[in-house]
């Protein structure tokens, strides 16, 4: 996908929204009914162009269809959830199945690869196993992409840092606010990481942040930070990232249409 023309990928998206759009209107109640208060039916989607045709689906949409009112499989080949807190209302709930989650590791996988892991790495991941998508998109694409994994968590800031250092890490994973405080605990701790670490590579996300942070981590750590995008409504983590140049992130185009 990477090397194809921007003609081919559209026509690549355009074979591939034709397949979401016609097994959605067989498959889900919530996406039926947008297309009958549409007065569409689904072959009126025949290219990306025709997805101004359609409504956008929003957080209430979400909030509203808890929580099993966007499923578009049988509840039998679901075997994995994950949702939002609900702090602001009601929670979203996304639903994987078997397929999902190969799919999740191969775009995680993807992700990692572009910052320049490789299978002699290894990944703290510094994220929540729960609800939250964080801890397990990054557990698995890291499985997939052959690098060790060290799935610490989120918290115990000392033990984080001794375990990166008793264990050779050579990359991990926070949000970069989190990253910040580390380094800093490393500074407290008289733990020189160009002596005492093996790090390397930051991949970091769930929160804003720009160039002052990104120049911060990397000062603190001496690696290179990356940016990475995503959102649990769709799969987590995995939808871009940036590569070597850090000048935007890369949407993989043959999942997601921008």
């Amino acid at each position: 996908m990477e090397f194809k023309s921007r003609e081919e990928i559209i026509e690549y998206q355009n074979k591939k929204l034709r397949s979401c759009v016609d097994y959605a209107s067989k498959n889900s109640r919530f996406f039926k009914d947008t297309l009958k208060k549409c007065n569409l039916k689904a072959n009126d989607i025949k290219n990306i162009d025709d997805l101004q045709k359609l409504p956008f689906t929003t957080k209430n949409d979400l909030r509203d269809n808890y929580p099993f009112g966007l499923m578009a499989v049988p509840m039998d080949d679901i075997v994995r959830f994950h949702a939002s807190s609900g702090t602001t209302g009601k929670s979203t709930v996304v639903y994987y199945t078997k397929k999902d989650l190969d799919t999740w590791s191969d775009l995680m996988a993807r992700v990692l690869a572009t910052t320049g892991l490789t299978r002699k790495d290894s990944m703290q991941i510094i994220y929540n196993y729960g609800f939250f998508t964080g801890g397990f998109g990054f557990h698995y694409g890291a499985e997939r992409l052959g690098v060790s994994v060290i799935p610490t968590g989120s918290g115990n800031t000392k033990k984080q840092i001794e375990i990166m250092r008793d264990f050779g890490t050579t990359s991990f994973t926070s949000t970069p606010s989190y990253a910040i405080y580390l380094g800093e605990t490393v500074e407290e701790m008289n733990i020189d990481p160009k002596k005492d670490l093996k790090l390397r590579i930051g991949v970091f996300g769930g929160e804003p942040w720009g160039e002052g942070m990104r120049t911060r981590i990397e000062e603190l750590f001496n690696i290179n930070a990356y940016d990475n995008y995503g959102l649990s409504e769709l799969c987590g983590p995995g939808v871009a990232v940036e590569c070597k140049e850090k000048e935007g992130l890369h949407v993989w185009e043959d999942y997601f249409i921008m």
